[in-house]
């Protein structure tokens, strides 16, 4: 029974405040870190929708010129929107719209995030 007092007298343990100290440093930790996580998630989803708007425009890019070749003569802008748009896809919506003779304006859309670029033919 002595020997069974003594180890209970030896136990140590952590004090209420060492407890409170420890919740408290967390939750300034916590409220530090949110807001600057929060904010790389919109930015990574923005960067994102930007990476495929790059998708779009090599697209457009990678149709001009196949079209180019295969037909001796440059295509006109609704073909080459329309080809355009056959090639990319994934989790991102892609338009392509067709802007006379000049070009074509390329939308990226996802969550709420968009990002649109103007190809314009080569040689303007």
């Amino acid at each position: 029974m002595k020997h069974m007092k003594k180890i209970i007298k030896n136990q140590k343990g952590f004090t209420l405040i060492e407890i409170i100290a420890v919740l408290v440093i967390l939750g300034i930790l916590a409220a530090v870190a949110v807001p600057k996580f929060m904010s790389l998630t919109e930015t990574a989803k923005q960067k994102a929708v930007d990476g495929a708007l790059s998708a779009g425009q090599s697209s457009v890019s990678m149709q001009y010129a196949r079209l180019s070749l295969s037909n001796d003569a440059e295509p006109d802008m609704t073909t080459l929107a329309k080809y355009a748009s056959n090639q990319v896809g994934g989790d991102f919506t892609f338009t392509f719209e067709a802007s006379g003779t000049t070009g074509i304006l390329i939308t990226v859309t996802r969550e709420e995030k968009t990002a649109t670029y103007f190809w314009k033919r080569p040689g303007l």
